[in-house]
Parts: C-alpha cells; sequence; structure tokens
C-alpha cells in the first residue's frame, strides 16, 4: 500500500466499504487519527506510522491478520453475505474482509470468531483437533439420566456417530431446565438435533466458550479484538 492515502480510501481498503460510505464515517464523527478525532474530507495518512480508529477500534489493511470476537445475537446469520439481504454477523462489526469461522445457526447466540487467517480457520472447525465447544442450553422439559447418558455416548446424525460429549449443570428452572453441553464437534444444528432425539426441545442456545477462548462479559451484538498470540494461546496452536 502507498506510503501516503487519503483517509477515506484507505478506510474503504480496510473496511470494504464504499469510500463514499467513508467519508460519511468521517463527516459523523467515527473516525479518529492517532487518537484524535477527525471530520475533514482530503486528508493523506501514512499507514506504516498512523493509527486510524473507526468506533473506537483501530482498522487495518486486509494484508493484516484480524482476530474478532463477536457476541452473536439470536437473529443474525453467521455468514460473510446473504442473497435474501438478512442481517448477519458482518453487519455488526466494521471489518468487511474477515469472515466467520464455524457456524452459529440463526437462533443461537454467543461466541463467534471471525478473522481472514485461514490457518486459524481451519484449526478451529476441523474436528481432528478437538477444540471444546461449550454450550448453555434451556430445554424445554427435565433431563433424565437416561436421556442425559444416550447423549454423553452419542447418537447418529446423518449416517454417522457423534463424538462423545458432556452434559453437567443441570438445574430444573421454572418453566425450563438448563444445562451445560461440552462438545468437540460442529455438526449442523447439532445439539438441537441431539435433544431433539431424546424427545426434548431447545428453547435457548447459547455458546460460551471455544478452547479456552471465553465470552465472558462482551455484551450481546459486541466484538473486540485480540491478539494472535491470544488466539493461538487459548486454541493451543
Amino acid at each position: 500500500m502507498e506510503s501516503n492515502i487519503r483517509l477515506q480510501k484507505y478506510i474503504a481498503s480496510c473496511t470494504g466499504f464504499s469510500r463514499r460510505k467513508a467519508e460519511e464515517f468521517i463527516d459523523s464523527g467515527r473516525i479518529k487519527i492517532n487518537g484524535k478525532k477527525v471530520n475533514t474530507q482530503g486528508i493523506k495518512i501514512d499507514p506504516t506510522k498512523d493509527i486510524v480508529e473507526f468506533d473506537g477500534k483501530k482498522i487495518t489493511t486486509s494484508e493484516e491478520k484480524i482476530y474478532v470476537i463477536l457476541n452473536k445475537p439470536a437473529g443474525y446469520l453467521s455468514t460473510k453475505s446473504d442473497t435474501h439481504d438478512r442481517e448477519t454477523v458482518m453487519d455488526l462489526i466494521p471489518y468487511k474482509n474477515v469472515y466467520p469461522v464455524g457456524r452459529l445457526d440463526k437462533e443461537t447466540s454467543g461466541l463467534l470468531i471471525l478473522t481472514n487467517d485461514g490457518d486459524l480457520a481451519f484449526k478451529v472447525t476441523h474436528p481432528k483437533f478437538e477444540h471444546e465447544k461449550e454450550y448453555v442450553v434451556h430445554l424445554r422439559y427435565p433431563l433424565s439420566t437416561e436421556d442425559k447418558e444416550k447423549l454423553e455416548k452419542g447418537i447418529i446424525i446423518e449416517g454417522s456417530k457423534t463424538a462423545p460429549c458432556k452434559i453437567d449443570n443441570i438445574q430444573n428452572e421454572k418453566g425450563y431446565t438448563s444445562c451445560h453441553v461440552i462438545i468437540h464437534e460442529g455438526k449442523k444444528r447439532q445439539i438441537r438435533i441431539m435433544f431433539e432425539d431424546v424427545r426434548n426441545i431447545v428453547v435457548y442456545l447459547k455458546r460460551i466458550r471455544i478452547g479456552k477462548l471465553l465470552l465472558g462479559t462482551l455484551p450481546k451484538g459486541a466484538y473486540k479484538i485480540i491478539t494472535k498470540e491470544t488466539a493461538q494461546k487459548a486454541l493451543k496452536m
């Protein structure tokens, strides 16, 4: 990338938004250069020296690796784009050169990783690396010991048996049963199908952990940037 570049061009190249949209961001005061808010068009920056922030978050060129964790709300698709123009997780972040790692179905919330690091994405999603994924689950009906043991041993989904899982923290709440489920795979709608197999219904599903990477107290719909080192350490890479 050239050493001196117009601010709106740089924003567009980093985020995937158009230059006209980038100019709107500048006009509305959503852009900072080296910690100072700017609202003037035509400014030039040096990407090797200047730090540009969009909504308080540093933006980078597509050549740089970015690691985003998002608390996905229910109702958003875990996809880069949608042909029916439905809301996707990309609508919640300013970075357009990343993509979701794995998926949470539309009505599932919680921890989602987005990155442009293909190697990390492969190692997170491939079953052979056996990264634990932990979910909070609310069920419509109580979970019997027999059903719990059956699910933990594995069931058949689309012709193959699921790997053993762990179900704990079972509590009978008012109107539903809550538990934590830990799996090592990521079959489509796996947890929902597992409980359907024992004639139960998932009414709430939220992922709270991948490996040692925790959702923590990140608010619903919010995101944060983590370093490559943090991601690798949490995922034992």
